[in-house]
């Protein structure tokens, strides 16, 4: 520890009113401390101490920057390993939670090496720590809700429950993730509206990016129609659809009827399809699947016309000799 010493003398008889004794009372307290001013600036006990401290503190604060080194490089290592033994992994995550480790390490060992410089001049650290908890206790009180938002963005971070691009559904709120931060998450819905949802009030969340979609499209047929039939057209509707729409993973499936009254029945269709895409599956089925019924329906009129006409011509004698 650096010996830093301050002294000061009082000057001699004071309030006496005794000039020539205040004046030299004064002249030999001045003489005094310059002579132990300069005691103390030749005191080679004093500057060796001093140099004794100051490498001390160079050596405190290399040792802190390999340690924080060392650290940054476990954590690399770590979420490397991590992130190579995953299979479905999102980068910005492991950049995210790599960041903020390195940041309460950095934060941490710059903390106790700014402590032992204090101690190494002189300066108690004891009522240091004491007031630093009593502001860290009214700060705490005082922002409950922005460090409950922290503590779960670093968890949502850290567990993966979603990420940038994922549709997901917290409480009323519905859209596409733009941002995660810390304290707040971004929700662009399909509209355009922006949703800014503090992290704190996640509750719970329905994530629709996490696994492929089930595309389900009922058809309705007319009753006069048979049921092999109407499987055949929606079948034959169906033929190359994964071709035409790449976010069919599988040809859909034809279930059957799904229910039915007097006058029609409803034929569901099933396809799997990749997340997010389930409204534009269902519009390519249903559209391919009226196509072949508006496809069918013309060839029946037109063979009904067809039949009309002949019937027409032989009943006026003009179908044959």
């Amino acid at each position: 520890m650096l010996p830093f010493k301050f002294f000061v003398t009082a000057p001699a008889n004071p309030g006496t009113g005794d000039d020539n004794n205040t004046l030299e009372g004064t002249v030999k307290s001045a003489i005094t401390w310059t002579d132990k001013l300069w005691n103390s600036v030749t005191d080679a006990d004093m500057w060796l101490n001093i140099l004794f401290s100051s490498i001390r503190i160079v050596i405190i604060f290399i040792i802190t920057r390999i340690v924080i080194k060392i650290v940054y490089r476990i954590i690399d290592r770590s979420l490397e390993r991590k992130q190579e033994g995953k299979v479905r992994v999102n980068p910005r995550r492991f950049v995210t939670v790599g960041e903020l480790l390195k940041n309460a390490t950095s934060i941490t060992c710059n903390f106790i090496m700014i402590l032992l410089l204090l101690s190494e001049i002189n300066i108690q650290v004891g009522p240091l720590l004491a007031s630093a908890g009593v502001l860290g206790l009214a700060i705490g009180f005082g922002a409950q809700g922005l460090v409950k938002d922290v503590i779960t963005g670093f968890f949502i971070i850290l567990e993966d429950q979603f990420a940038v691009g994922d549709v997901i559904q917290t409480g009323t709120y519905k859209g596409t993730v733009e941002v995660i931060g810390l304290r707040t998450t971004k929700l662009v819905s399909w509209q355009g509206e922006v949703h800014i949802i503090p992290n704190g009030t996640i509750a719970s969340v329905t994530n629709f990016s996490m696994s492929n979609a089930l595309a389900v499209v009922d058809i309705p047929m007319k009753g006069d129609q048979t049921l092999d039939e109407s499987v055949h057209l929606v079948k034959q509707a169906l033929v190359g659809i994964e071709d035409r729409d790449l976010n069919i993973v599988k040809v859909p499936d034809v279930l059957g009827i799904q229910s039915m009254t007097t006058s029609e029945y409803v034929v569901r269709i099933v396809a799997e399809c990749m997340p997010n895409s389930r409204g534009s599956v269902e519009r390519q089925i249903q559209s391919d699947v009226k196509k072949t019924m508006e496809y069918h329906e013309m060839g029946k009129l037109a063979a009904l016309e067809q039949a009309a006409g002949q019937e027409k011509d032989e009943g006026d004698g003009t179908g044959g000799a």
